[in-house]
Order: structure tokens, then sequence, then C-alpha cells
């Protein structure tokens, strides 16, 4: 299985791994290969930014390949398919990283159940 960590499931790998439930770190572990959005990265320091969240986008970053992840970039065919997304949800960051799975296709590992509406490739832990 190929999957797409969402923000909170990376940042938690990361900064608080006590916060990861055991399925979400056996389904990482038995992953084929493990991707992080760029979007990730720049929700991240967004919300750093604001205060929301603590930590350093650079580091988050520089995790990515240091863990075994692969980066995964944000295309023009991502972008335009969040257009065709009902609105299950409204937060931006979560809308493209369904339309990044839904497209590439990538299974999603997310915490966030508003997001299991919009596929199957929504894994929720």
């Amino acid at each position: 299985m190929r999957l797409l960590l969402d923000t909170h499931i990376f940042y938690w790998s990361f900064y608080n791994p006590e916060k990861l439930s055991n399925k979400a770190i056996s389904t990482i572990m038995q992953a084929e290969a493990v991707f992080v959005s760029s979007a990730s990265i720049w929700e991240t320091a967004i919300k750093v930014r604001l205060g929301k969240m603590d930590g350093s986008p650079a580091q988050l970053a520089a995790e990515i390949e240091a863990s075994g992840f692969q980066e995964l970039p944000v295309w023009s065919r991502h972008a335009l398919l969040v257009a065709d997304l009902p609105m299950h949800h409204s937060d931006p960051f979560d809308r493209l990283l369904i339309a990044q799975a839904m497209s590439e296709p990538l299974h999603l590992l997310t915490a966030d159940a508003q997001l299991k509406p919009y596929s199957d490739l929504v894994i929720c832990v």
C-alpha cells in the first residue's frame, strides 16, 4: 500500500509520536511507500506563524527525507480536482490532500473522520 500522511499524522510522527495510534504506526510501517505533501509543510508554516502549532516547518521538511518518506509536490491536476470535490470538509489543506490521494492514487492516513466520505482511499486512525 502507498500512503499519503495527512498533516497531523506527519506532525505527530515527528513532534508527538505518543499521539499516533498503534494502527497508524502499523499502517505506516507496512506501507511500501509513504508520501508527505508539500502542502503539509505549507499548512504547518502558516499554523506555526499564527501560533496554532509549535515547531519548525524547516525541520519538518527535512524530516520527510530523513524518515524515508517521499515528498509529494502539489501539481495542477491536484488543484483542479479540488474544484470537483463535494463540500464534506471545508479545510482547504485537507481538500487538497484528498485530491492528491485520489489523483495519484494513494491511501490518505488521517485522524479526521470527516474525510472518510470522500473516498475508500481514506484510512481513519
